[in-house]
């Protein structure tokens, strides 16, 4: 059984009972890059005011960015390659889909796929440099709160938009951008507090947290404990490991000492070997409940263990709060190849916002775009929710109230949504999960 909620009020997070029962086309424009193409990847609105409002563009006929070019930076490679292919996909649907209607400014959009790696390498920046010198005035991306960390400064210093369909990190909300930094992906202030309730709900008192030791790691196991312990429940473990660690001896057997009802585990691929060694010490799924996030929830990896190891395991991810089974379908025409859909969606509902943020603007540099995406999303418009009817009422002169695939993109007054989803999911085998739940809510600020 499902039960959907939607809350209107963060302040009632901490303490939210979820009340949980288990049971049970067109071609796309690009410009040529070393990165692999998307087919060929393994995997109440207010201006921004993070720091400076963008600077005011020239009248269009001064317009020194007629023609929309974005650079994509994903993990094909790396410690998050298994979220690459459904945000390659979404990007590249969304592509489509712009420059069938007619494209931007009149022109078709351009986008050059590349490349994020992870925080371990230096193809992120290699990535951006070769997009930033091809014309890109937007990034779409990173998936790892980290990687757009390495890169953020390059990319906004430069007045160009990054928008990512992935990060979650409390962090990025009051960053520095000069108005310039925008995500579709709600901050795991919302994660961190539904995960806590689930675990509340489901009658745990006493939780071990594993997380990795980045902004990512650090910001979802933050919120986690604090709404976890506002709600009566007891932190036995709170680590952070290097993921570039090795072994997970120590960290587990601190683990097992606390005795705890629950581990959480924040992670990336390492999840696999840290899991692996908590089944070793008997503190593994089949002992207790485990909890897992958006950063290791998959279909792929955990194949390999003992049958039914993953059985019963639970983890949140942000998701749409419209259902997006037909949209996941539609994202399988792109790539057949697809197994993992995470935030497919929010990479295509991040590329049709900042083509038609181009279009009301008149004019695709980066800071003309960021200082219309609020007026895109959120300020009173008609509503509409394809791209090609959103263009057709910008021609006619009309506001319009964009809302994606995931549902209504409203930002705040740090480009943050103001709302999110938030999918719980369990196991049914090592490689299966359904969702059992979802909610709904404003994102608190951390």
């Amino acid at each position: 059984m499902k039960r959907t909620m939607v809350i209107k009020s963060a302040a009632v997070l901490g303490v939210v009972s979820l009340g949980l029962a288990a049971c049970g086309g067109s071609t796309t424009s690009t410009a040529s890059s070393a990165a692999p193409a998307a087919s060929e990847a393994p995997a109440a609105s207010e201006a921004p005011v993070a720091s400076e409002a963008p600077a005011s563009e020239p009248a269009a006929a001064e317009c020194t960015a007629p023609t929309l070019i974005t650079g994509t930076l994903l993990p094909a490679t790396g410690s998050l390659a298994f979220l690459g292919p459904p945000e390659f996909a979404g990007v590249k649907m969304a592509v489509d889909e712009i420059n069938a209607a007619g494209g931007v400014l009149g022109a078709p959009m351009v986008n050059i796929d590349g490349d994020s790696g992870d925080t371990s390498t230096d193809i992120a920046t290699q990535t951006t440099d070769a997009a930033l010198s091809q014309g890109a005035q937007v990034i779409i991306g990173a998936a790892s709160s980290g990687v757009s960390l390495t890169v953020i400064d390059k990319i906004t210093s430069q007045g160009a938009l990054m928008i990512s369909p992935a990060n979650t990190s409390p962090a990025l909300t009051t960053y520095e951008d000069n108005g310039l930094y925008w995500r579709v992906a709600p901050s795991d202030a919302l994660q961190g507090a539904i995960l806590a309730s689930t675990a509340i709900d489901s009658g745990i008192t006493k939780a071990a947290v594993i997380a990795r030791q980045d902004a990512y790691g650090e910001g979802l196991e933050k919120a986690f404990s604090k709404n976890f312990t506002e709600a009566g429940g007891t932190i036995t473990s709170e680590l952070l490991y290097d993921p570039e660690a090795t072994t997970f001896d120590a960290e587990v057997a601190e683990i097992k000492a606390g005795a705890p009802d629950a581990v959480v585990v924040v992670g990336f691929e390492e999840s696999v070997k840290l899991l692996q060694e908590m089944i070793k010490q008997g503190v593994g799924p089949k002992d207790q409940q485990v909890y897992l996030v958006d950063g290791n929830i998959s279909t792929e990896a955990y194949k390999e263990f003992p049958k039914n190891t993953m059985k019963g395991v639970i983890a949140t991810v942000p998701t749409g709060e419209a259902d997006l089974t037909a949209f996941n379908e539609m994202l399988l025409m792109v790539d057949p190849a697809l197994t993992d859909f995470t935030y497919g969606a929010q990479a295509y509902d991040a590329t049709v916002v900042v083509a038609l943020a181009a279009n009301v603007a008149g004019c695709a540099t980066g800071t003309a775009i960021a200082a219309a995406l609020a007026d895109v999303t959120g300020n009173g418009g008609e509503a509409c929710t394809t791209y090609a009817d959103c263009l057709a009422l910008i021609q006619a002169g009309t506001e319009i109230d964009f809302n994606g695939v995931t549902g209504p993109l409203d930002f705040n007054q740090y480009g943050d949504p103001v709302s999110g989803s938030i999918s719980i999911n369990q196991y049914t085998d090592n490689g299966a999960f359904e969702e059992i739940g979802k909610v709904t809510a404003e994102v608190p600020l951390p």
